[in-house]
């Protein structure tokens, strides 16, 4: 009798999807039920609610993530508000200063910056010296003083994105690709030392490389590839240190990518996140971080897109990290996503990777950051900091590349409608 009423129960939920489906499909829907249509499955077209709401519909089908929402989190109470800054390319002074008066100006309170080994010990280990434009040579950590000094003059936390290895920490420079790792994990860990120890009590959070998972960020070559129990032994050899040095600092793995790929070689280089992620916790990665990271690109749907999916790459992917998390028993550390943003493209086929990345409309773009802050707040609490992708480019070079048109300001500092939605909404809180 139960197997029957089951039964029943499970054909009645499909005829239910099928029917909201057949609603979308005939236009018949009035303004409650396409604002049902937009929060279930977070999109904007008709066809794309109707496949959408069939998807969702059908969620039950799968297993759920457990994501334990009412377990106690490390590192919370931080605010929620992150923006990803490229600070080191601006030439000025009076521009990082600038930049960083917006982003305070703006309610945001945290940055992620990267700290590229290549641009401080760039000749050779030990020569923290800048030779390139100056034969006579500057220090290589000035402007990074400046960024750590500016950040306390306005209020701002700085996760420091430690990546980018010099050539001479390879043996065959950069025939992997610049952000291949180096051979001897002890000379990255001395890195992390340095940094350390010259930022000790005003830099409290490192993180440890950027998108491991994916190439080139690993290794770009036909014989390379991703490798997650190699990545979870420099991850530890940099905990280890890091903690040596200042045990306070909080250490966060390196960001996730979305993928759906299982080919860990290139051309489509990288492996999906959570298989990724469980190799590293059987190697050990479990003791080596404090704080997971991943990136929550919302792609071609908005924040509210609710299907669970693994062939889905949508805003909803991070339940599936926090289930890995939590069947490893990491359920108490939190999960900060490092990149989240919709990509703000014209509709111009010569843009590179135009429409690859999604399109939406400018202030579209400011909506769904601020309905993906939203809906963190109401749903997720396991997760920390968000770090929307990116501030601004230092200047117009990339103009013809789709990955531009996720900045929130322009590199003349004209603001646009991201930014001051993203304003509205954090200064009031």
């Amino acid at each position: 009798m139960k197997r029957k009423m089951s039964n029943v129960i499970q054909l009645a939920r499909v005829i239910l999807a099928l029917a909201l489906v057949a609603l979308v499909a005939v236009g018949l829907f009035r303004t409650p039920l396409r604002r049902l249509a937009v929060e279930v499955s977070g999109e904007e077209e008709l066809l794309g609610q109707a496949r959408g709401l069939f998807q969702y519909a059908t969620n039950w089908t799968r297993p759920r993530p457990d994501t334990r929402p009412d377990a106690k989190i490390a590192h919370s109470g931080v605010s929620p508000f992150g923006v990803n800054t490229f600070l080191e390319q601006e030439v000025e002074p009076a521009k990082r200063e600038r930049q960083m008066h917006m982003i305070a100006d703006a309610g945001l309170r945290w940055i992620r910056q990267e700290f590229a080994w290549a641009d401080i010990e760039i000749s050779a280990k030990g020569d923290f010296v800048d030779r390139r434009n100056d034969p006579n040579g500057v220090s290589a950590w000035a402007k990074y003083d400046d960024i750590v000094d500016l950040a306390q003059k306005y209020t701002l936390q700085v996760m420091a994105r430690l990546t980018s290895p010099p050539e001479w920490s390879r043996h065959d420079g950069k025939a992997r690709g610049a952000f291949a790792p180096p051979d001897n994990l002890a000379d990255y860990a001395d890195f992390v030392e340095a940094v350390l120890r010259r930022y000790k009590g005003r830099l409290g959070y490192l993180q440890i490389w950027n998108e491991p998972n994916l190439t080139p960020e690993w290794g770009d070559c036909p014989t390379c590839g991703v490798d997650p129990e190699a990545y979870t032994r420099l991850l530890c050899a940099a905990y280890a240190r890091a903690k040596s040095v200042d045990p306070n600092v909080v250490i966060v793995s390196g960001a996730m990518g979305q993928t759906l790929t299982l080919n860990r070689f290139p051309p489509t280089g990288g492996m999906n996140e959570f298989i990724f992620l469980q190799r590293m916790y059987d190697a050990g990665a479990g003791k080596c971080f404090d704080v997971m990271s991943v990136n929550a690109y919302g792609l071609g749907s908005g924040p509210t897109d609710r299907r669970l999916r693994f062939n889905i790459t949508n805003f909803s992917r991070p339940m599936y990290l926090r289930d890995v998390m939590v069947k490893n028993g990491d359920e108490r550390k939190p999960i900060w996503l490092a990149e989240v943003g919709w990509n703000a493209v014209p509709n111009d086929p010569t843009i590179i990777q135009a429409g690859e990345f999604g399109r939406v409309t400018l202030q579209q773009q400011g909506e769904y950051l601020v309905r993906a802050y939203q809906r963190i707040k109401e749903e997720w609490p396991w997760v920390g900091v968000t770090f929307t992708w990116f501030f601004k480019p230092a200047d117009e070079h990339e103009r013809n590349q789709a990955k531009y048109y996720f900045r929130l300001v322009n590199p003349d500092f004209t603001p646009l409608p991201a930014y001051d939605a993203i304003k509205a909404y954090a200064t009031q809180r």
